[in-house]
């Protein structure tokens, strides 16, 4: 994750590149949100009950922790990890230090750590790092295609 941490930091100078044929938001949505994943989730994964923790099969899972690909437009930002209507560059890079702490705090927590994501179900610790991965990795090609890269 540190690489795409980085990625998102060298994209705040084109954080007002907006391309409609690729997306509706512009770059500093997609890092906006990119980051609020990141932190929400691992508040949840902190805040869990690690004996709650179900493991149960994911067709939709398995396909897209295999490939590491989300299909564009099939899925809405839940509102808890929508950006703001004004997006400040100030906002984007305070939750950008503030994911580095965490993506380095989450392997201090425990292998059932879980949260719930509405679309694969319960994912512990070592699939949410990998839905990170490819989740910041989805929003990152996108703001590539934004910029034409």
């Amino acid at each position: 994750m540190k690489s795409e941490l980085n990625k998102i930091e060298h994209y705040l100078i084109h954080r007002d590149s907006l391309n409609k044929e690729v997306s509706k938001v512009a770059v500093a949505w997609h890092l906006d949100h990119s980051l609020k994943v990141i932190n929400k989730i691992y508040d949840s994964l902190k805040d869990s009950n690690p004996d709650m923790y179900k493991n149960k099969f994911s067709t939709a899972r398995t396909l897209s922790f295999t490939f590491g690909y989300i299909p564009r437009g099939k899925a809405a930002a839940p509102l808890s990890v929508q950006p703001p209507d004004t997006i400040m560059t100030a906002d984007i890079v305070s939750q950008l230090v503030e994911a580095r702490e965490k993506v380095r705090k989450i392997e201090s927590l425990d292998d059932q750590s879980n949260f719930k994501h509405p679309v694969f179900g319960q994912l512990n610790k070592k699939q949410t790092k990998r839905f990170l991965e490819v989740h910041t990795k989805h929003h990152l090609k996108i703001v590539k295609s934004i910029l034409k890269e």
